[in-house]
């Protein structure tokens, strides 16, 4: 049975847990050659051990350098490149006031720089290998803000804002690209981030996981994630790009 990625090449980064690791899974299941990039080698490999024909590279996201030789690694190793997905990301709750500039540097270095230096190596590699797409990890807090995380939502704003450019100028080269703004998705990093809202927002025990269920039903899934990833990453969304597709159970649809 064939899959809808049959014949592609796609890295993801970040891909060692959570989010990363279930896109990369859910591109194989579908046929593509995934290369599962982390700044985690053992992560990597483990991850990439369970995808059948996937391979593995270490890759710090804010490291030009080292973008640039995955990029470069899987032309080499696999023939192209057709699927980029720069999930990598980092980010933890704190007051814009307590924030200092390496925190904030931090965060905008691996969100914002990352995403770009994904884009910018990957793209003529994925224009050389006639085309493809790239689906871009931003956050429904790009839209909205979110008090505790001025750093993390001012990242993600500007990912938007270029994966709407990026879309643009690379339209006529063939490739496509598409952000996804997940809201709060359940995930070891979600399940850290919620005592530390609860305390520094002043909310009661329980009182974020209380929050969400009221704003968005429930926690969504890597899974989930993973099944719009691939939807942005295949022909099934081929008039398809410079969007951003939210998928948020309804948190940004409502006031109350």
């Amino acid at each position: 049975m064939s899959g809808l990625l049959d014949g592609r090449v796609a890295v993801v980064t970040g891909a060692g847990k959570g989010i990363g690791q279930a896109i990369a899974e859910r591109l194989g299941a579908e046929g593509a050659t995934v290369v599962v990039s982390d700044i985690d080698q053992a992560a990597a490999e483990k991850v990439a051990a369970g995808i059948p024909g996937a391979t593995h590279q270490v890759c710090d996201v804010r490291d030009e350098q080292q973008v640039a030789a995955l990029v470069d690694a899987t032309v080499e190793r696999h023939g192209g490149l057709h699927i980029m997905v720069p999930n990598a990301g980092v980010g933890a709750p704190c007051p814009l006031l307590q924030i200092d500039l390496a925190a904030w540097r931090e965060a905008t270095s691996v969100n914002l720089d990352g995403v770009f230096l994904g884009i910018r190596y990957a793209a003529p590699a994925i224009i050389a290998s006639g085309g493809g797409s790239i689906v871009t990890l931003a956050s429904i807090a790009a839209t909205t803000g979110s008090p505790l995380m001025a750093h993390y939502a001012a990242a993600k704003a500007g990912v938007v804002n270029m994966t709407k450019t990026a879309a643009t100028e690379l339209r006529p080269h063939g490739v496509r690209v598409n952000a996804l703004l997940p809201g709060f998705i359940g995930t070891d990093f979600m399940t850290a981030a919620a005592p530390r809202f609860d305390e520094i927002a002043g909310l009661p025990a329980g009182g974020f996981d209380a929050l969400m269920r009221q704003k968005q039903g429930r926690y969504g899934t890597p899974v989930e994630v993973a099944e719009a990833v691939l939807f942005l990453a295949s022909e099934r969304s081929s008039f398809c790009t410079g969007s951003g597709l939210v998928l948020d159970g309804g948190l940004d649809a409502s006031l109350l």
